[in-house]
C-alpha cells in the first residue's frame, strides 16, 4: 500500500506542478519536485520491502513513514488547491473579495510554505534509511518476491500434496469429471486447467487425479513442476528433465547442466515428441509463463496431457484455446460438506458435542465453504477445551485477531495474500478499499465503482471514462478470485459482488494497518487516531461522545443505523471540519435538511443521501465545486435549486422516487432548474420530469450521457426528445416515462445519428405503434414496455435485434396473438408477459427462441393453454404463471396432462396467486 500511495502521489504531484506552479514560487517548487524525485527513487524498493515487512521491524517502521509522508504531501498540495483554486465572484463584490482574501491566503501560503519544508526534511531523513536498507537486507530494484515468502508457500503447497485422501471431503464429483476429461477419446495433446480462489484445493484436487491409478497406467511419462509467481525457465526446465530421467532409472545426461534456455527447450520438445506424457504444472499465475513453456509440447496424435493449476481466470482460459481442452472451475464446498471437514479436523469422533454446535456453525459461516480456512480453524480448534463454550465463542468474535496469531491461520493468512501481492499497485488499494462493507454485504457494482472514482483509485485513461477503467480494475479483482460475483444483470453484466469472510477479515487488517480504513464500532470514534483516513461505521448509535478533529479524513461511511443520525449528530460530526472528505454516505439517515457543515466540504466528491428524509436542497449546493456524484433517491426533493448548475464536475445526478408499482408510473422525478444543460459532465441522469419544451431541449446538450431517464413527457414533447436523443451518441439506458396512462408517447421522428450504444430501452405509456428506429438499435439487450396498449404485435420490429436477451411486456400490447417467428429472437434468454388482458395464444415456430431460459406470464387471464411450441425449448429452465385463469393451472397441476407433458423436463415450474394480501405459490 505504500507503494500504492507513493505512486498516486507521484501522478498527482507531476499534474500538480504543470499546473500549479506559478502559484507555487520559484522555492516551493524546487521543494516539491525534490520531494517527487526521492519518493519516485524509492518507488521501486517499496514493493519488496513491503513482502518482507511482517518479519523486519525495521522495514516495517520505513513503509510506514513513507506511506504517511505521501498521505500528509496529498494533505497538503489539496489544503493548497482549496484555498487557491476556488472560482472568485466577479465584478465590484469580487475584487473586494479579493482584497479581503489576499491577507489570508498570504497567512495561508506562509503556512504551506512551513508545511512543504517540513515535508522536505522527513523525506531526507527517509531517503538515507531507504539507501541503506537497500544494501543491509539485500534487495534489487527489480520488485522480486522475496525467498522467504517462496519457501512458505513451497511449505504449505507440500502439505497439500500429503493429505491422506480419506480427510478430503467434496472431491469425489470432481475428481471424476476430471478423469473423465483426462482419459476421452482424443489423440490431440489436451490441456486441462483448474482455476479458483487461493485455498479451494485446486493442488490438492488435481494430485489426487494425476496420482489416480486409471490415470497413472494410461502415460509413459509423468512429472509435476511447481510453477509459483517467479517464474524462471531454466530451473523449471531442468527440473522438468529430472523427473523425466528419473522416471525411467536413467541418469540425466552431462549437457544438460550447461545448456542455455533455447538447448533446454529444444531437448526436451525432442525428448518428448514420441512419447505418451502427463504433466502437471502447478500455481502458475502469469499466461506469459506459459506462453514461455509451451512450445515445448508438440502437438502430437500421443494423446499426451498436460494439467493447470492456477488462481487466474484468464491464465487458465489462455492455456485452454483449443475446441478439446477443459476450464474446471473450483466451488466453495457445500454447507454439508463444510460441516463434515471441519468435524472431522475438530472433533476426534467426528461428532460436534450439542452444546458446541451453535457457535461451531458460527464459525464455520465465515468460512463459507473455504476448505483450506476449514481445515485450519478446525485444527485450531481441536486444542481447545470442548467443555469451555467461552473460548470457542471468543474464536468466533475474534476471527480477525486469530488470522494475525502464530500458527494454522496464520498460513491461511499468507496463502491469500500471495494474490493481494502480486496485484499491481493501482489495485492494491481498490482491494483493501473494500474492507469498509459489512460482513456478507451483497456490494452494488455501480455504488462500488462510483466510490473508487471519488476515493482516487482510478487512473485516467486516453480513450476511457472513469467508470469504463474501473469496470476494468473490477474485472481484473474478479479474474484473480479476489472477488466474487454474487448476482449479474440480464445482458450479464454484473449487478452484485461481494468478498469472501476470510478474506475480508485480512484486508481489513491491512487496511488499518495501512492507515486505509478503520471501522468505528457503533460510531465511538474516540478510540480511532486522528490521521486516521477513512472511517465506516456500521450500525451507527449516538453516544453523545465528544468527536475528535479529523483533519485528515476522506471518507465517511454509514452502513445501518441503531439510532437515528439527525442534523444534530451529524452537525456534531463534522464540526471538526474535515476540510479534505472526498466521500461521505449518509444512506438512510433520519435528515431533514442538510447541516451548513456539509456545504463546506470544498474537495467533496461523493455525496450518497438515499433513503433520508430531505426536502430541500438549498442553494448552497453550488458550493461543493468538485462533487461528482449526488444521489438523493427516495428522498422528499422534488426540485433542484439554480445552485446545482455551479456542479461542472457532477458526472452522475440521481433524484427519484419509487411509488406503488401496480401502476406504470411508479417512477417521480424533480424539477430541474433553467439550463440544466450547462452540467457537461453528467453521464447518467435520473430522473428528470419534462415540465416544458425548454427542458426537453436542453437534454440534447448533455452529450456524455450513458444513463438518462425523464418522466411526465407530453404528446407534444415526442419531437423535441427524439431530437435530442440523436445527439446523446454515448446513450446506453434510456427511460422514458408518459405524463399519464392515457398520454400518448409520440415518439415515431427520426433519431438521428441512431444511438447506437443503447443496450436497455424502457417506454412507460401508449404508443400508437413501435417507433420505427427501434428496430435499428442493433446494441439492444433489454426491451421493457408497460402500458403501451399496443394493438400491433411489436415481436416483428424486435424478432431480428441481434444482441436483446430480455423482453418485458407489462400491460404493453391488446392483441390476442403473440407470435414468435422462426429463427427469431436467437439470443433471447428471459421473457416477462404480464396484464396482457387480451391475449389468448402465444406461437413459438421452430428454431424461434433457442437460448430461452426463463418464461414469466402473468396476470394473462384469457390464456386457458401453454404456448404453442413451448416443447421445443430444449433450453428452458424456469417457468411461472402468476394470477392465471383456473383452466390453465388445472391442467398444469394435471401430471398426466398432454399440457403438464409438454413442460415437464423444465427443472422449476412456479404457479402462484395472490390471495389475503400475500403470493400463495407452489413449486410443481
Amino acid at each position: 500500500m505504500a507503494e500504492s500511495a507513493v505512486a498516486f502521489l507521484l501522478k498527482q504531484l507531476s499534474t500538480f506542478l504543470l499546473t500549479r506552479s506559478t502559484h507555487l514560487g520559484g522555492g516551493l517548487e524546487r521543494e516539491m519536485q525534490f520531494i517527487r524525485d526521492e519518493l519516485a527513487s524509492m518507488r521501486a524498493f517499496l514493493r519488496d520491502a513491503e513482502l518482507k515487512e511482517d518479519d523486519v521491524f525495521e522495514l516495517k517502521e520505513w513503509v510506514g513513514q513513507v506511506r504517511e509522508v505521501a498521505y500528509d504531501t496529498q494533505d497538503v498540495l489539496d489544503e493548497f488547491i482549496m484555498r487557491f483554486a476556488r472560482n472568485r465572484p466577479d465584478g465590484f463584490y469580487g475584487r473586494v473579495h479579493n482584497f479581503y482574501s489576499s491577507i489570508k491566503n498570504i497567512r495561508a501560503h506562509n503556512r504551506i510554505s512551513s508545511k512543504i519544508e517540513s515535508l522536505k526534511c522527513r523525506v531526507k531523513d527517509i531517503s538515507e534509511r531507504h539507501n541503506r536498507y537497500r544494501s543491509d537486507y539485500g534487495f534489487s530494484e527489480r520488485g522480486s518476491y522475496s525467498a522467504d515468502v517462496e519457501d512458505v508457500i513451497y511449505h504449505f503447497r507440500g502439505n497439500a500434496l500429503l493429505i491422506d485422501e480419506a480427510e478430503l471431503v467434496g472431491i469425489e464429483e470432481p475428481k471424476r469429471e476430471l478423469i473423465s476429461q483426462i482419459l476421452d477419446e482424443s489423440s490431440n495433446l489436451k490441456v486441462v486447467s483448474v482455476v479458483g480462489m487461493g485455498g479451494m484445493g485446486k493442488t490438492t484436487l488435481v494430485k489426487r487425479v494425476y496420482e489416480d491409478a486409471s490415470v497413472k497406467r494410461q502415460f509413459q511419462l509423468h512429472a509435476w513442476l511447481t510453477i509459483s509467481q517467479t517464474f524462471h525457465m531454466k530451473p523449471v526446465l531442468k527440473d522438468l528433465i529430472q523427473q523425466l530421467y528419473h522416471e525411467m532409472k536413467e541418469p540425466v545426461p552431462q549437457q544438460v547442466e550447461s545448456m542455455d534456455g533455447d538447448k533446454l527447450k529444444a531437448f526436451v520438445k525432442d525428448f518428448l515428441k514420441a512419447r505418451r506424457y502427463i504433466i502437471v504444472l502447478d500455481d502458475l499465475w502469469k499466461l506469459e509463463s506459459w506462453e514461455a513453456i509451451r512450445y515445448v509440447f508438440l502437438e502430437t496424435n500421443c494423446s499426451s496431457r498436460i494439467m493447470v493449476t492456477t488462481r487466474i481466470t484468464e491464465t487458465a482460459s489462455g492455456c485452454c484455446t483449443k475446441s478439446n481442452d477443459y476450464v474446471h472451475k473450483m466451488q466453495f464446498l457445500s454447507g454439508e460438506e463444510s460441516w463434515t471437514l471441519f468435524c472431522s479436523k475438530t472433533f476426534a469422533d467426528d461428532c460436534c458435542p450439542p452444546h458446541l454446535e451453535d457457535v461451531s456453525r458460527g464459525i464455520l459461516h465465515k468460512c463459507k465453504g473455504l476448505p483450506l480456512a476449514i481445515a485450519s480453524i478446525g485444527g485450531v480448534l481441536a486444542s481447545k477445551d470442548k467443555s469451555k463454550v467461552d473460548e470457542w465463542e471468543m474464536i468466533l468474535q475474534s476471527l480477525g485477531g486469530e488470522l494475525e496469531g502464530i500458527g494454522k491461520l496464520e498460513r491461511v493468512k499468507k496463502i491469500l495474500l500471495l494474490s493481494y501481492n502480486d496485484l499491481p499497485w493501482f489495485l492494491k488499494s481498490s482491494l483493501l478499499y473494500m474492507s469498509i462493507f459489512p460482513e456478507d454485504w451483497n456490494i452494488s457494482v455501480r455504488f462500488l465503482i462510483q466510490r473508487w472514482i471519488a476515493e482516487g483509485f482510478i487512473l485516467q485513461r486516453k480513450g476511457m471514462t472513469m467508470v469504463e477503467v474501473a469496470n476494468g480494475y473490477l474485472n481484473e479483482l474478479i479474474n484473480r478470485s479476489l472477488i466474487q460475483v454474487a448476482e449479474l444483470n440480464s445482458d450479464g453484466s454484473i449487478k452484485y459482488c461481494n468478498i469472501h469472510d476470510i478474506l475480508r477479515e485480512i484486508i481489513l487488517t491491512k487496511a488499518r494497518e495501512q492507515n486505509l480504513v478503520m471501522l468505528a464500532t457503533s460510531g465511538d470514534f474516540t478510540k480511532l487516531p486522528e490521521n486516521i483516513k477513512r472511517i465506516a461505521v456500521h450500525e451507527f448509535i449516538e453516544n453523545h461522545h465528544e468527536y475528535k478533529l479529523f483533519k485528515h479524513l476522506r471518507s465517511l461511511s454509514i452502513f445501518g443505523y441503531r439510532n437515528p443520525l439527525n442534523e444534530s449528530s451529524l452537525s456534531k460530526l463534522l464540526s471538526g471540519r474535515p476540510k479534505l472528505l472526498n466521500v461521505l454516505n449518509l444512506r438512510g439517515a433520519k435528515l431533514k435538511s442538510i447541516p451548513k457543515e456539509v456545504f463546506k466540504l470544498f474537495h467533496l466528491k461523493f455525496l450518497n443521501l438515499r433513503d433520508t428524509g430531505i426536502e430541500i436542497i438549498s442553494q448552497s449546493i453550488g458550493n461543493l465545486q468538485n462533487l461528482e456524484y449526488l444521489n438523493l433517491v427516495n428522498t422528499h426533493v422534488m426540485e433542484l435549486p439554480i445552485g446545482i448548475l455551479k456542479l461542472r464536475k457532477l458526472r452522475e445526478l440521481l433524484v427519484y422516487h419509487k411509488g406503488d408499482y401496480s401502476t406504470n408510473f411508479a417512477v417521480r422525478g424533480f424539477k430541474a432548474p433553467r439550463g440544466i444543460g450547462r452540467l457537461l459532465s453528467l453521464e447518467v441522469l435520473d430522473t428528470i420530469d419534462a415540465d416544458n419544451d425548454e427542458t426537453v431541449r436542453e437534454i440534447g446538450k448533455l452529450i456524455q450521457l450513458r444513463e438518462f431517464s425523464i418522466t411526465k413527457l407530453r404528446r407534444e414533447d415526442g419531437k423535441e426528445l427524439c431530437s435530442s436523443l440523436g445527439k446523446l451518441t454515448n446513450l446506453c439506458k434510456l427511460f422514458v416515462d408518459s405524463i399519464k396512462e392515457d398520454e400518448i408517447l409520440d415518439l415515431q421522428y427520426p433519431i438521428s445519428p441512431t444511438p447506437r450504444a443503447l443496450q436497455v430501452l424502457r417506454l412507460s405509456g401508449r404508443l400508437e405503434k413501435v417507433p420505427q428506429w427501434l428496430s435499428s438499435l442493433q446494441g439492444l439487450t433489454l426491451v421493457n414496455l408497460r402500458g403501451c396498449g399496443l394493438r400491433e404485435d411489436p415481436l416483428e420490429s424486435l424478432q431480428d435485434l441481434p444482441n436483446l436477451v430480455e423482453i418485458i411486456f407489462n400491460k404493453a400490447y391488446e392483441g390476442e396473438e403473440l407470435c414468435f417467428k422462426a429463427g427469431g429472437f436467437q439470443k433471447l434468454k428471459k421473457l416477462d408477459l404480464a396484464r396482457l388482458q387480451q391475449l389468448k395464444w402465444v406461437r413459438v415456430e421452430m428454431d424461434a427462441l433457442p437460448c430461452l431460459r426463463c418464461l414469466f406470464i402473468g396476470d394473462c387471464k384469457q390464456m386457458n393453454e401453454l404456448p404453442w411450441g413451448i416443447q421445443n425449448l430444449n433450453n428452458l429452465q424456469r417457468l411461472a404463471f402468476y394470477n392465471m385463469g383456473n383452466e390453465l393451472v388445472t391442467k398444469l397441476e394435471d401430471k398426466g396432462s398432454k399440457e403438464y407433458q409438454k413442460v415437464a423436463k423444465v427443472a422449476e415450474i412456479r404457479i402462484a396467486n395472490w390471495r389475503d394480501g400475500k403470493w400463495d405459490e407452489h413449486i410443481m
